[in-house]
């Protein structure tokens, strides 16, 4: 098949909606379909290129001053090298990623094209109106607008699905008419692994010899990763562990000060960005993940971090409840509760037992996430688009 795919952000950006487009596009590549993606160039212009082994048309953007490596399509003038574009590489099926500048574009020229659109939601108004600083009225009056913008396109699509059941609750909560099917966003399994040995990262970053928390991701304001800072300070002086931060953002800095004012800077280590070939290796030197970040659809990282053997200890947020069950493979706690995320951490590392329980089990859970099954559903779906 002949598959186009369009996000408003593509490889290498660094976010959960650029990692799936990515890897939906190789996997589907991999099984011998002509792939092609539409997104935001890397310049001025509209380009071809090719980004990460895959064919991409780029439509002129410009960069957000404070997001590295990120850019934002010009919202005029794309209509019609969008429609160029479709007609020349002449898709059965197109497969938008978002509702904003280029996914919107791109299902308008394929309505006018008679062209099947897929759409799968990533969006979440929270991670857009956190760093505005809002009111709670205005905050929540955004959120709205939003939710509405996002119904009026794709509403308009042929088919509709998201990450996970929690996911299509919260599309279903603000009216949206059309069925949802919720559909993993997937993992590599072959990648991610127990098997891994990330002994050459414990010497590049110097890390001692005691057990291992980590974390990976963007490390911003509504990751809460200060929570964990504090709840670190104060964990049993005796089986407190490592901190190993993984990631870029703006709260670097913040996260540092703080660990000096909380007297744990020894315990805490920053790793920085840590690129795609050293991340399976990064797991494995862990003995427990954490993700405490309250807008989470799915969580591509804590995925990763489940397919090599780590028990999760989450924020009882949004979707985490459908990957870290507790009491099984990890502790939820709720958001705001600082007491409550220590004595999961004194309890997970005071077991050694414990950990092996809840690793095994979250390499039970994950193996619905195949990355290879999730892609052969699409495909079928694809087909089914296609044949009618």
């Amino acid at each position: 098949m002949r598959i186009l795919i369009a996000n408003d952000t593509f490889f290498p950006d660094l976010n959960g909606s650029a990692y799936f487009t990515y890897r939906l596009a190789f996997y589907l590549k991999k099984r011998g379909h002509d792939v092609a993606v539409i997104a935001p160039s890397e310049t001025l212009h509209n380009e071809k290129k090719v980004r990460g082994g895959i064919n991409v048309f780029g439509l002129r953007s410009f960069p957000i001053k404070h997001y590295t490596n990120f850019r934002i399509a010009f919202p005029f003038f794309t209509q019609k090298p969008i429609t160029s574009f479709i007609k020349k590489f002449h898709p059965d099926i197109i497969h938008i990623q978002g509702h904003s500048i280029v996914g919107r574009n791109v299902a308008k020229a394929a309505r006018k094209l008679g062209l099947k659109v897929v759409g799968t939601n990533h969006f979440m108004p929270e991670n857009l109106v956190f760093y505005l600083h809002l009111p709670h009225r205005a905050e929540e009056w955004l959120k709205r607008k939003a939710w509405n913008d996002f119904r009026r396109v794709y509403e308009k699509l042929d088919l509709v699905t998201t990450p996970t059941k929690t996911a299509a609750g919260l599309m279903e909560k603000i009216g949206f008419s059309k069925p949802i099917l919720p559909i993993s966003n997937g993992i590599d399994l072959e990648k991610f692994h127990p098997g891994n040995d990330g002994d050459f990262l414990k010497k590049r970053y110097n890390l001692p010899d005691k057990k291992i928390l980590l974390y990976v991701g963007r490390i911003d304001k509504e990751k809460n990763v200060d929570a964990i800072l504090r709840a670190l300070a104060k964990m049993d002086r005796n089986i407190v562990p490592h901190f190993l931060i993984a990631g870029k953002g703006f709260e670097v800095n913040n996260l540092k000060k703080l660990a000096e004012k909380l007297g744990i800077q020894e315990t805490i280590s920053f790793a920085g960005f840590v690129p795609d070939e050293d991340l399976p290796f990064l797991y494995r030197i862990a003995d427990v993940f954490i993700n405490a970040g309250t807008a989470e659809l799915q969580s591509l990282v804590t995925m990763e971090a489940m397919a090599t053997g780590l028990p999760v200890i989450a924020v009882n947020a949004t979707a985490l409840p459908e990957l870290v069950h507790k009491g099984e493979n990890g502790y939820l706690f709720e958001h705001g509760d600082l007491q409550g995320l220590v004595n999961s951490l004194n309890n997970m590392f005071g077991s050694d037992e414990l950990r092996k329980r809840f690793s095994q089990k979250s390499l039970e859970i994950i193996q619905n996430h195949d990355i290879e099954k999730i892609i052969s559903t699409f495909e079928s779906l694809y087909k089914k688009l296609v044949a009618r």
